[in-house]
């Protein structure tokens, strides 16, 4: 079936390695971790993870607003502020009606619950807020998105766990591949830093427990590797047909050639152990997108940092893309942001598109010998690619891979 070509005209960031697109690009290119203790997670197994630079939340979007909302939902308004100044888009004078918005949500507004359920215990049902429904509601990021910028059109939340953010993504093409929009924001986030998540991913195993040097405890692919980090983020980006993009004069950054998704379906947490998901995904997004194996320079893989994923990431691509593409994963610099973490590294392979310029993967010092990959280590490869893929997986065996090309 034809389609017509979806354009990424905007794209906006807020990360630990820096409050918007520009700040967030040097500072993956500049390869140096964010992970650092952290006091609110003292004595806990694990008490460090990745968090954002600070940033005046009430100043950026007012004091009321700021206010009723959870952290994740906070950072997602001021990502999408961001992809539409890029985009060069003015919400004021567009027909709200055919514009949509998705955003991919997993454990946000657990910072809302941990607080609030405390405050009641210890002072009393009075004290809870009011705003806890909506503060914590898994729609809310999508809503308050649609509010601020009177997008009428679809309204959706993607939950695919650590894939959340690409599954936004994905589902931005087809509303505007379908007709029934004219325009998407999507994107993903989240911040749930919190005590009670930190324990949780502690106690399963997923996380580094290396207290001692937090720094090097992400090392996506390494032999070293012994788990993720956690990390907060928020990635929005800004979806139109590219004739729309032309027809207004505004040079898209990349074009969302096609997507892959799969399930697993084998296991509540852990990924396929042969990686079919994973490989059926990059063989799904190649034929969407009308490549070849061959055509693909780049590959920012999902990279977790973890023993398993890394090892079932590594085959997959080996498998379906033989000749060496560049091969990085950003979670060595930004941790993991897990429902947020396939919008950023979405914005990241375009940004890499775009210039020409593979950003390396921090902590990536010994590369397991058993991963046959033309890893980007050390310093940045300096090369221009024409195609790129992102691959994002998630808990519940969900695997997403989207497939970008420069316009």
């Amino acid at each position: 079936m034809s389609r017509p070509d979806i354009a990424v005209t905007g794209i906006g960031m807020l990360t630990p390695a820096g409050t918007d697109t520009e700040t967030t690009w040097k500072g993956v290119r500049a390869g140096k971790p964010t992970a650092a203790t952290a006091p609110h997670l003292t004595g806990l197994p694990v008490d460090f993870c990745c968090s954002l630079p600070f940033v005046d939340i009430p100043a950026a979007l007012g004091r009321r607003t700021a206010h009723r909302l959870n952290r994740a939902t906070q950072l997602a308004l001021m990502a999408a502020k961001e992809a539409l100044q890029d985009a060069g888009l003015d919400h004021t004078t567009w027909d709200g009606t055919r514009v949509g918005v998705v955003i991919g949500g997993a454990l946000s507004g657990t910072d809302i619950w941990e607080t609030q359920y405390l405050l009641m215990r210890e002072a009393g049902p009075r004290h809870v807020s009011p705003l806890v429904i909506p503060m914590i509601a898994p729609s809310t990021a999508a809503g308050e998105v649609a509010i601020a910028f009177q997008a009428q059109g679809p309204s959706l939340v993607a939950a695919t766990a650590c894939a959340s953010g690409a599954t936004a993504i994905a589902l931005a093409r087809d509303l505007l591949a379908s007709g029934q929009c004219d325009i998407v924001i999507a994107g993903g986030t989240e911040s749930c830093n919190t005590p009670l998540i930190a324990t949780g991913l502690a106690q399963l195993g997923t996380l580094s427990k290396r207290c001692d040097d937090p720094a090097a405890a992400s090392r996506p692919f390494d032999q070293a590797r012994d788990g993720f980090v956690m990390a907060e983020a928020a990635a929005v980006l800004i979806l139109e047909r590219a004739t729309d993009a032309a027809a207004r004069g505004h040079r898209p950054r990349a074009l969302l050639a096609g997507f892959g998704s799969t399930t697993d379906a084998h296991h509540p947490i852990a990924c396929h152990p042969e990686g079919r998901g994973a490989e059926q995904a990059l063989r799904n997004a190649l034929a969407d997108a009308g490549l070849t194996p061959y055509d693909v320079g780049h590959v920012n893989t999902h990279g977790t940092s973890t023993l398993l994923n890394d090892a079932v990431e590594a085959r997959a691509i080996r498998a379906v893309l033989p000749h060496g593409p560049l091969v990085n994963s950003t979670k060595g610099v930004l941790g993991h942001a897990m429902a947020a973490a396939g919008a950023v590294e979405a914005c990241l392979t375009i940004l890499s598109l775009q210039h020409g310029v593979v950003p390396a993967t921090a902590n990536l010092d010994d590369p397991d010998p058993a991963f046959d990959l033309n890893f980007v280590t050390k310093t940045p490869a300096h090369q221009r690619v024409s195609t790129a893929l992102s691959n994002s997986f998630g808990f519940g065996g969900h695997n997403v891979v989207l497939a970008f090309r420069a316009p």
